[in-house]
């Protein structure tokens, strides 16, 4: 990774933004069509790439139209900004087929979660951008208002510096300051022990995960321990882990799982529970590959924008 990746172009009200499916099919089109309509309230144009149909299968399409859909999106100069439309399963198929030169070369910004974990935290390694952890265009019409505004203002650059999220749990105490890192869990697993692999030394690590019973989550967890990746960070942010809507059921699993993070993790640094970021209503957008500042006493993290180059 670059020691100052690039910060994209802000996108200003009337330009447009490109939506594609990076992984898996359209779901829900009445979901999409909804948050198509909030894009547009907001001020913006839509370019769809690709099928937005649903289809049979756990691919939006061939692995190749679905590299080729990305680099039309980013090719095309009335496309300032890139958003997925949702995750699922096949970010990782993609990864040999990407021109991560042209990413570099027309910086614009990526925002997604789940599945596309994969492309933004490559994004940062390969190419050397920023990338938006946040809301996609599958999920604006089910998540709060906040979750809303965090999407619209990492892309028009208008985002609050200071996040003070209300219902944090600071496990362990402590400040911490490094390069924002992470994202889904299961995903980010999938990356150790290839070519995309990469440390986390020195960066605020973010952790999430939906569906995945507790025995599968402290595998994963114990697997990136022993692998290292738990050693040296500079922080650890937990956002939901879930298993649907039974609350009590999440509860306790979230519990779980914090039990066994702060059973893992080396002393060293601080973490952070109940983090706004996920699968579910909350989920604030965050600049992977920009530092952040974790300050346990007063419970903010503080973006550093200073930290990346203006494109």
């Amino acid at each position: 990774m670059n020691s100052q990746p690039i910060l994209p172009p802000r996108l200003r009200r009337g330009e447009t933004i490109g939506l594609f499916c990076p992984s898996g099919p359209v779901r829900n089109v009445e979901r999409l069509q909804a948050g198509i309509r909030l894009i547009e309230d907001a001020g913006f144009a839509v370019k769809l790439q690709g099928s937005a149909a649903p289809t049979d299968g756990y691919l939006a399409d061939s692995d190749e139209k679905r590299a080729a859909h990305l680099h039309a999106l980013w090719s095309d100069d009335e496309v300032r900004a890139i958003v997925a439309i949702r995750g699922g399963y096949g970010c990782l198929r993609l990864l040999e087929r990407l021109d991560w030169e042209l990413f570099r070369s027309r910086p614009k910004l990526l925002v997604g979660f789940s599945d596309v974990t994969v492309l933004l935290n490559c994004l940062v390694d390969r190419s050397g951008l920023v990338a938006g952890h946040g809301p996609m265009a599958g999920t604006l019409a089910r998540i709060d208002e906040p979750s809303r505004a965090s999407l619209l203002a990492l892309l028009t650059g208008t985002f609050e510096e200071r996040i003070k999220p209300r219902g944090l749990e600071i496990l362990r105490g402590g400040t911490g300051r490094g390069r924002l890192a992470g994202g889904n869990l299961t995903t980010l697993l999938h990356l150790l022990a290839t070519p995309w692999d990469r440390h986390w030394d020195d960066c605020i690590l973010v952790l999430e995960d939906t569906n995945e019973p507790l025995y599968r989550l402290d595998r994963m967890l114990t697997h990136l321990a022993l692998a290292g990746r738990l050693q040296r960070l500079a922080g650890l942010v937990l956002g939901d882990f879930d298993l649907g809507g039974d609350e009590l059921a999440n509860l306790r699993l979230q519990e779980a799982v914090w039990a066994r993070v702060l059973e893992l993790a080396p002393p060293g640094y601080p973490i952070w529970a109940r983090f706004p970021t996920g699968h579910r209503e909350r989920n604030l957008a965050l600049p992977i590959g920009m530092e952040a500042e974790m300050d346990s006493g007063n419970g903010t993290l503080t973006l550093l924008p200073a930290s990346t180059i203006p494109a």
